[in-house]
């Protein structure tokens, strides 16, 4: 069977094996439109790839590892990352190879191309899922070709593509995907048409950029747009853009530079040529049956059609998928996101968190304190809502790295690049070495280290108490139980002299290895690209750093308001009591009966839910591998606040999620077990710095463990089982 079909040789029975993209370049193609010449690479090629290397069953075993329906956004991305890589580093069958090449490097030759998707689930008249699979231009040779067709394959499983699972009908058994090849047209002017625009049915929308069109493609440049009337071509009006930047082709792949100031004043299309893209447009609407979205780019004064696909209607506003797809930022638009984040969002949270806890709640009246309880909760979900918008998004910064860092590098760990980025000075790390400087005083005094043991931590050297007082109050924001804990400093103290306790365990720092795999990685750049991998790099480590900051600040936020709804509910409790004291002000009730309906919403929305009234016993539970090494010990459950300071040295910390008011007792445990999913979760986070074996996505992960339970953590593949392990007889 020929795997590798010119466009010219594609028949009306060749669709399923080449993909609707694929399809519709050749349609265009027999119908005389200026399109590059091309070809595409069949579907059987990719099902002889997975069948000669077994990668099948490994795509299968990272789809079922848990219920799809359950996993969290950052699960997602982590099963997409573990399926690229094995695309990455696992090479072409010979066989496979040896023909692909023939084909490629007798009408190619050493000419640049573009390397597309043409899945057949995609570009069809019910969904056109433009975006979701990968595109790589400007490639040369048929050796770098077939690296990218890999690159384009592995796309099939994206996290993008993932997330539309259910609409592409993905399975491992029953998925395919094609390839076009096409000879690279160096545009000066590209864009888009809207056949018909997604907002306004009566309207044509076409968007122009200078230069290749990859950048309004990601966010990077804003294109000018014009509006047309459908019907005629009729120019309604003209939005220009600011025109700073524009891509352009470099020696390979593409490069984002200044835009010509010649050109910056200039519109990239005229009123003339906005006309022959409106034809272009009505012409493929003509040939495919309905309006279709045009890519297109002119060289000199000749308009290429580059593809084309139909427009379907917009997701709707309960559809998480757009929120979803607009998480994948390019760098420009990370560098200004993590701007915003360090100059703007983080002081702001962290100045607004201490203004409300120098704030003596028990000081106000009923009526001020629920005023207050209001106040907080629009403030809370103020900055949560920034942390959706910005802080959650900014995360791709170090999505954006792995992908790159595994491209080149091939490892055989998926998440080795991880290395290079932690050790960064971040904000729970930093009020962990006050921890670990109070552990050392404690650690040097013997009559002190009595004192705790007795429960008498008040009568401790004043250098430790003093110590104590100034770790409490680093903690003012943090913790909503600050005065509790003030009263009984034993407590505090009690964690510290368990770390006192430990052996040397210090955050594990960037040593030999970790510079060797950055030199490995900078090695794979050019000279002209150094500052380019460096600032990916930078860009990446502050990625890495803020995904724990900003849910740190978030969480003092959030626990200055649940010091209010504390304090309010002490009232109505104290109310109750035999003392006869006077009823709470309604006011307070009502606030309170409000902010207890927010949460519960809240609750139900996050899937978290209570114990059914049964106790189902697992051997083993999997979930998801965040942070290597294997671990056994007794669990420790962690449900609300108290428990934490009975969590003893050496346990198995689980937990619904770690949040940054528990960072604390993260160096005291051997492992972490949690329901929630991802490398990139605070918890996970944490665990690696401190090198423990860290299983994140175990479903129902608090109700299935039990404190006291031996448990073994297998952060190598992500399993954990309960029960003294058995022993057996050689």
């Amino acid at each position: 069977m020929n795997w590798v079909l010119p466009f010219s040789e594609i028949a009306a029975n060749d669709r399923s094996r080449i993909g609707g993209k694929g399809y519709a370049l050749a349609q265009m193609h027999r119908e005389g439109m200026r399109i590059p010449e091309g070809v595409c690479i069949s579907t059987e090629a990719y099902r002889e790839y997975l069948k000669s290397t077994g990668m099948k069953d490994w795509i299968r075993m990272e789809l079922y590892r848990k219920p799809f329906d359950t996993m969290r956004w950052e699960e997602i991305w982590d099963a997409s990352l573990r399926i690229r890589n094995m695309f990455v580093k696992t090479p072409l069958p010979e066989v496979l190879r040896e023909r692909l090449l023939l084909a490629l490097e007798s009408r190619f030759k050493k000419a640049a191309v573009a390397v597309r998707s043409s899945s057949p689930g995609e570009d069809s008249s019910r969904t056109s899922f433009a975006g979701l699979h990968e595109s790589f231009v400007n490639i040369r040779g048929a050796e770098s070709i077939l690296e990218n067709v890999r690159l384009v394959w592995a796309s099939l499983w994206s996290d993008r593509a993932l997330l539309y699972r259910k609409e592409l009908k993905l399975d491992p058994d029953t998925s395919a995907m094609a390839v076009v090849v096409q000879k690279m047209i160096i545009g000066r002017r590209s864009g888009v048409i809207f056949g018909r625009s997604p907002v306004h049915e009566k309207q044509t929308v076409i968007e122009a950029v200078h230069g290749l069109n990859q950048g309004f493609v990601d966010g990077t440049i804003e294109p000018d747009r014009w509006i047309l009337k459908r019907e005629t071509g009729q120019i309604l009006e003209h939005n220009p853009a600011r025109r700073e930047k524009y891509i352009v082709a470099g020696r390979e792949g593409v490069a984002l530079k200044k835009l010509p100031r010649a050109l910056r004043d200039r519109p990239p299309i005229d009123n003339r040529e906005a006309r022959r893209i409106y034809a272009l447009a009505v012409k493929a609407e003509s040939l495919f049956g309905c309006p279709q979205d045009v890519e297109w780019t002119y060289r000199e004064k000749i308009l290429h059609t580059l593809q084309s696909r139909p427009i379907t209607t917009p997701a709707s506003s309960e559809d998480e998928r757009s929120w979803y797809l607009s998480l994948h930022r390019s760098l420009e638009n990370l560098k200004s996101l993590r701007m915003k984040i360090e100059e703007n969002h983080i002081p702001g949270m962290g100045k607004e968190a201490l203004e409300m806890s120098r704030l003596d709640l028990a000081g106000l009246s009923d009526a001020a304190l629920a005023g207050e309880i209001h106040r907080r909760r629009e403030i809370y979900e103020k900055w949560r809502q920034i942390y959706w918008d910005d802080c959650i998004p900014f995360a791709h910064g170090m999505r954006l790295f792995g992908r790159i860092y595994n491209d080149l590098v091939k490892p055989q760990d998926p998440f080795q690049f991880m290395a290079l980025l932690s050790g960064a000075s971040m904000a729970s790390i930093q009020r962990n070495r006050m921890f670990e400087a109070l552990a050392a005083l404690i650690g040097k005094d013997l009559a002190s280290k009595t004192c705790i043991l007795e429960g008498k931590g008040d009568q401790c050297n004043p250098a430790i108490l003093q110590e104590c007082d100034r770790l409490l109050d680093q903690f003012s924001d943090l913790v909503w139980e600050k005065e509790s804990l003030r009263r009984d400093r034993n407590l505090f103290l009690k964690i510290a002299l368990h770390m006192a306790e430990l052996p040397v365990k210090k955050i594990r720092v960037k040593g030999q290895s970790a510079a060797l795999l950055q030199r490995r990685f900078l090695a794979h750049f050019g000279s002209d690209q150094k500052k380019y991998a460096w600032e990916l790099l930078d860009l990446a480590r502050a990625s890495y750093r803020l995904r724990d900051d900003d849910n740190t600040y978030l969480g003092k936020i959030e626990n200055q308001l649940l010091a209010s709804v504390t304090e309010g509910s002490r009232r109505i409790q104290a109310s109750s009591g035999p003392s006869g004291k006077a009823s709470v002000d309604d006011v307070l009730k009502k606030a309170l009966l409000a902010e207890s309906s927010l949460s519960e919403a809240r609750h139900k929305k996050t899937g978290k839910t209570e114990g059914g009234g049964f106790y189902l016993k697992s051997r083993q539970i999997v979930g998801q591998p965040a942070g290597v090494g294997i671990a056994v010990g007794k669990a420790k459950v962690i449900a609300n606040a108290s428990d934490l300071f009975s969590f003893q040295r050496g346990e198995i910390l689980v937990c619904d999620a770690i949040d940054p008011s528990m960072t604390f007792i993260v160096p005291l445990a051997a492992a972490v077990v949690e329901r929630r999913g991802g490398m990139l979760i605070h918890g996970a986070i944490i665990a690696r710095e401190y090198g423990l074996p860290c299983v994140t996505g175990v479903p129902d992960a608090a109700e299935l463990i039990k404190t006291g339970d031996f448990v073994t953590v297998d952060g190598h593949l992500g399993i954990v089982t309960i029960g003294e392990p058995t022993l057996r007889e050689e």
